[in-house]
């Protein structure tokens, strides 16, 4: 009997831990802290000011582990791609989602890079760096 008691004991363990939610290392880095936006650059140039490119993005952003977010002055839905090389942040204030390289991330530092469709040139992109410092 006390077998079978050390035996349901030992099943139920392990279902609460199998249970729990597992998260990656690269979601944790990602999740955890607020980042603070440090530049913000296009094709090499800082576009983060007032009336400038991305100067919505100025501020902090929080990846939730929901997949919802806060990026500067917008709201959405964020996503890592599979192999977590790459993230997609998804906004009803941008005409299309961000697709973003992850280059940097670490406890302290993101760095993302983007080519987006360039309004003014349509056959020339705009080459997209931001870079984040966790609060």
């Amino acid at each position: 009997m006390k077998k079978l008691a050390f035996l349901l004991i030992i099943a139920a363990g392990l279902m609460i831990m199998a249970c729990k939610e597992k998260y990656s290392e690269r979601f944790l880095l990602l999740t955890t802290p607020s980042w603070r936006a440090d530049s913000l650059l296009a094709n090499g140039v800082d576009a983060s000011g007032a009336g400038q490119l991305l100067a919505k993005f100025v501020g902090d952003a929080k990846f939730n582990k929901d997949g919802t977010g806060s990026f500067g002055m917008f709201t959405g839905e964020w996503m890592l791609s599979v192999d977590e090389q790459n993230l997609t942040i998804t906004t009803d204030s941008l005409p299309i989602p961000i697709v973003a390289s992850i280059k940097t991330l670490t406890s302290t530092d993101l760095k993302i890079t983007s080519s987006v469709p360039n309004p003014l040139d349509i056959l020339n992109p705009l080459n997209i760096r931001m870079t984040f410092k966790a609060k």
